[in-house]
């Protein structure tokens, strides 16, 4: 295969920013429009920054949410989140508001569209233009089941009548991406999928709400709208009537991982941001950076953005290599990446004390990125949807594959290695048995079961296994599904942290022969593993000897490099 222009490989020389890292320029130059301050000032204004949106244009954003077979540069998961990263390490309001909506709202006309639907798609993301996801609703949240929106049959087509409300971009989309109910039956095939021309749907049939403002994401432009007997033209069906909920299911497993991978780009401004003042901050005569605990927030702030990288990266690869198991890998990412990286910036947080809540100066960004993280849920899944979506899942991988399946093949963990391109009919909305991720977890036990560090973490880890495997298999039936209890919500969250450690241990393991000197050394892998098994309650196995970790923390840091699995150099 080759690489795609503006695609450069993920392990090509690491002086090379990513292309569109080095069109953003230098965020902390305050003569360079797209610089911290630059976004700083737009996110008090509430406005998305004119500068960063006609950059986005002129690089042709919308061609990375369009597959490479309609003429778009879309082949693989990871590499997307790739590109996405450096948009959400200056600013999620331009990230999600003007770059990842694209995918949420076009993700499932590439599932279940017509060659029509994605021409039309195509077409116009090619060309600059915008679109939105109207899924939710305030009344309902994230229980798409429960959406109030009625699409009614016509002669001539349907006509939706309801409101959808906190739909980000919604004003200023060209076409609208609409879930609503079109059955009275109860069940999973109750809702339709619609895709709304805007410049051809009767403006008098439908009302624009005023914004919804918002803590965080200020510059992102939530708003909603009220359908009054719609009229759409039966070609606005996506899919088959009914077949809204699986098409989603499937095609926000993409949306999911994706996200997860491409929001790691705030955790690296945040971890960039304290560590300079730590180098500079003098206190009781020595730098900050020098104190025990200051150190021990920051390597561990490191080792989660690595941990997070590996977990999103062998889920995004996990899309093309097995994907009738990412309904169940996808929302794992999606749960434990967002709590990792907020237990991390709250830790940060009190490395820089009073500074940290500061909206302007050298650390403004900081606070922003803090307040903007929770605020993401609006745009997808939340903590409990995912946890919901996994439990029902678990049974069967517990009964039929854990400590029988092999482990996934390399190509699962292999940072940039060229895959086929994401087919989205090919993800399951239920997953299968074959769980090859934490299928590696009882083969590192065996591999290292004499090393004095890595084997004890692993039969932890592979005794954990056996513990959630039986704990899964004892639940109640009414545990065993999305109205599941403390218990059920608990396996969920024990198996996104195992799903963490056996991508971790993969991605050492199968990238040796081609990553750097730091990633081919198993000190990080033995603390993130450690800190892995103390989530899952264990005291730690030993005293880790941290400075290797601490020592790359602060070459990157020096270098300008990131500090994700790549460590490309930064603008």
């Amino acid at each position: 295969m080759t690489t795609l222009p503006g695609h450069p490989p993920a392990l090509a020389d690491p002086d090379m920013p990513e292309p569109l890292e080095h069109l953003l320029g230098d965020p902390l130059d305050p003569d360079n429009p797209l610089s911290y301050v630059a976004f700083l000032a737009a996110d008090e204004r509430g406005d998305p920054l004119p500068a960063g949106r006609a950059l986005l244009d002129s690089f042709g954003l919308g061609a990375e949410f369009v597959p490479r077979a309609l003429g778009g540069r879309l082949r693989q998961a990871d590499e997307l989140a790739r590109v996405l990263r450096p948009l959400f390490r200056r600013d999620g309001s331009l990230g999600l508001g003007h770059g990842a909506i694209n995918l949420i709202a076009s993700a499932p006309v590439w599932s279940a569209g017509s060659p029509e639907q994605h021409r039309r798609m195509a077409d116009l993301l090619l060309s600059g233009g915008q679109t939105a996801g109207a899924y939710t609703e305030l009344a309902t949240g994230h229980d798409l089941v429960a959406s109030r929106v009625r699409a009614t049959r016509q002669p001539d087509g349907w006509a939706l009548s309801g409101r959808k409300e906190v739909i980000n971009n919604v004003t200023r989309a060209h076409a609208v991406t609409v879930l609503a109910r079109s059955s009275d039956e109860p069940g999973s095939r109750s809702h339709s999928l619609f895709l709304l021309d805007m410049a051809s749907v009767p403006r008098e049939r439908l009302r624009f709400l005023p914004r919804f403002r918002s803590s965080g994401l200020r510059a992102i432009h939530l708003g909603g709208v009220d359908f009054d007997d719609c009229p759409l033209p039966g070609s606005a069906l996506v899919g088959e009537e009914g077949g809204a909920l699986e098409t989603v299911l499937r095609a926000f497993q993409v949306t999911k991982a994706v996200l997860t991978g491409a929001t790691l780009g705030s955790l690296d401004t945040q971890l960039r941001t304290v560590t300079t003042f730590a180098t500079r901050r003098r206190l009781y005569g020595r730098y900050t950076s020098e104190l025990p605990h200051v150190r021990s927030v920051l390597t561990g702030a490191f080792v989660d953005l690595l941990i997070a990288d590996c977990l999103s990266t062998t889920v995004c690869r996990a899309l093309h290599v097995l994907p009738r198991m990412t309904s169940l890998y996808a929302p794992a990412a999606k749960y434990l990446v967002p709590l990792l990286t907020q237990e991390a910036m709250d830790g940060l947080a009190t490395v820089l004390g009073a500074r940290s809540f500061l909206r302007e100066g050298p650390h403004g960004i900081f606070q922003k990125h803090l307040r903007d993280l929770p605020v993401g849920s609006l745009a997808h899944s939340g903590a409990t949807v995912c946890q919901a979506t996994i439990v029902p899942q678990l049974t069967r991988p517990a009964r039929r594959s854990w400590f029988v399946t092999e482990p996934a093949p390399a190509s699962l963990f292999r940072i940039g290695e060229p895959l086929d391109d994401l087919d989205f009919r090919s993800l399951e909305i239920t997953a299968g048995a074959d769980d090859g991720l934490l299928a590696v977890l009882p083969e590192a036990s065996e591999q290292f079961r004499t090393d004095p560090v890595l084997g004890p973490l692993c039969e932890r880890l592979t005794g954990e296994l056996r513990a959630l495997r039986d704990d899964c298999l004892a639940l109640a039936p009414r545990d065993r599904t999305p109205l599941a209890g403390p218990r059920g919500f608990e396996t969920a969250e024990r198996y996104a942290v195992l799903a963490a450690a056996a991508a971790c241990l993969g991605v050492w393991q199968h990238n040796r022969d081609r990553a750097g000197p730091f990633l081919r050394d198993t000190a990080w892998l033995a603390m993130a593993l450690q800190r892995l098994t103390v989530r899952l309650g264990h005291a730690p196995a030993q005293v880790m000897d941290t400075e290797a970790v601490f020592e790359e923390l602060t070459r990157r840091h020096e270098e300008n490099a990131g500090f994700d699995l790549i460590g490309r150099r930064l603008a």
